[in-house]
């Protein structure tokens, strides 16, 4: 469901004051209250967040300009992918203002009674439960390494050693000696921590994990000894990695879990390898395509032959016509490199190199040259040799 336009919630004009915001959020807070909403609590609770979401938008500088020039996706970094939450709230203490004396005499009809224990109370402590997650996630890997381009163009599998963190056997995880929790002594076994705050007869409360246990609620009855309370050691996996054919060259592998562990059970990361293609003694690559030089002897070129040509599947045979140009260029399709996504394979282009002799018999000079003034000045009439599309 697409988000409400911010102005829209709090039904204030785009250059509204912060005042007018403030005074806007005033009425529609009261109006959608949880403990005035005792019929429809869940309803009136997204309704409130929604408000103060808004609120806490249009009352900062900056969110409120990203927020004017790009929209909701603006503001995409500010909340993260999941969208707002109460972490993200930062005018709890404008809640003590607007909710003052008065407010809860009007609300409660009694003002001796202390605010406390009911919907709202409730509805921060679900707040509180909503925005931790639990014990932090370990964290991410990278890891480099060199492949061959013959890894690439069959595939491969790579057994790599990487130093990590993981979860501690002897404790779990839970970094107690043998597993044994207690209750958390700072916020008794609660996982969270009640802040009251009084003005008059009114009280605000803010509820928050408890920065002790980490919100579990439970405490180490004694610290394990192999990993120190943290519930994770250092040690070297051996991580088996899938080469997949048709990588290229900074490609990155995603390997889930396998990044370090996260402390006090905390789920693990992941690993990234980033691969890097080495140089290969004979083919130069082209996205997938193959590009290898052949020597052939002037003979050769002259009078045409069949010559072998290497390849990552065997040799292939390829006939060249007579006549054929140094440098010239013939196209095996289908001969490179398989795509990455597995559905075509690129060419191999098979360049020609016409390889001089460097020393001649008298005789062989004798007939050459005579063979050279039977045919002329022949260059004259030379033009660039086209890549021919030929198969083996």
């Amino acid at each position: 469901m697409s988000k409400r336009d911010y102005y829209e919630v709090l039904g204030v004009p785009r250059d509204a004051p912060k005042g007018e915001v403030k005074k806007a959020y005033r009425r529609l807070a009261k109006k959608y209250h949880p403990d005035l909403n005792k019929d429809n609590p869940k309803e009136a609770e997204e309704k409130f967040k929604e408000l103060s979401e808004a609120y806490e938008v249009l009352m900062d500088v900056g969110k409120r300009s990203q927020y004017d020039r790009y929209g909701h996706e603006g503001l995409h970094r500010t909340f993260g992918g999941t969208g707002f939450d109460w972490s993200n709230f930062s005018h709890f203490g404008d809640l003590e203002d607007i909710f003052g004396s008065g407010f809860f005499s009007d609300l409660f009809g009694d003002i001796s009674r202390p605010f406390g224990g009911g919907l709202l109370e409730e509805f921060f402590r679900q707040a509180a439960r909503d925005t931790y997650s639990g014990p932090a996630r370990g964290r991410d890997l990278r890891m480099d390494i060199s492949v061959t381009l013959e890894e690439v163009a069959e595939g491969a599998k790579r057994e790599v050693e990487v130093p990590r963190r993981v979860t501690c056997q002897e404790c779990k995880g839970t970094g107690a000696e043998g597993g044994v929790m207690t209750k958390c002594p700072h916020c008794n076994g609660t996982g969270q921590v009640r802040d009251v705050r009084r003005r008059g007869f009114s009280q605000m409360i803010t509820i928050t994990p408890c920065t002790r246990c980490g919100g579990r609620g439970e405490w180490p009855a004694d610290t394990c000894k192999t990993c120190d309370a943290s519930g994770v050691i250092q040690e070297t996996s051996r991580v088996m990695v899938s080469i997949p054919k048709g990588a290229y060259d900074g490609l990155s592998l995603r390997i889930s879990g396998k990044g370090e562990s996260g402390e006090l059970g905390g789920p693990p990361g992941n690993l990234y390898i980033v691969l890097h293609i080495q140089e290969h003694d004979l083919f130069q690559r082209d996205g997938n395509d193959l590009l290898v030089d052949v020597p052939i002897t002037f003979t050769q070129a002259i009078l045409g032959a069949e010559v072998a040509v290497p390849n990552f599947s065997g040799n292939a045979k390829v006939k060249i016509p007579p006549g054929t140009q140094s440098h010239s260029i013939f196209r095996l399709k289908g001969r490179g490199l398989p795509d990455l996504e597995g559905n075509r394979r690129g060419d191999q282009l098979v360049r020609f190199i016409v390889v001089m002799p460097k020393s001649l018999s008298s005789d062989d000079r004798k007939r050459l040259k005579k063979l050279g003034e039977s045919l002329g000045d022949y260059t004259r009439d030379r033009r660039r040799t086209p890549v021919s599309n030929r198969d083996e």
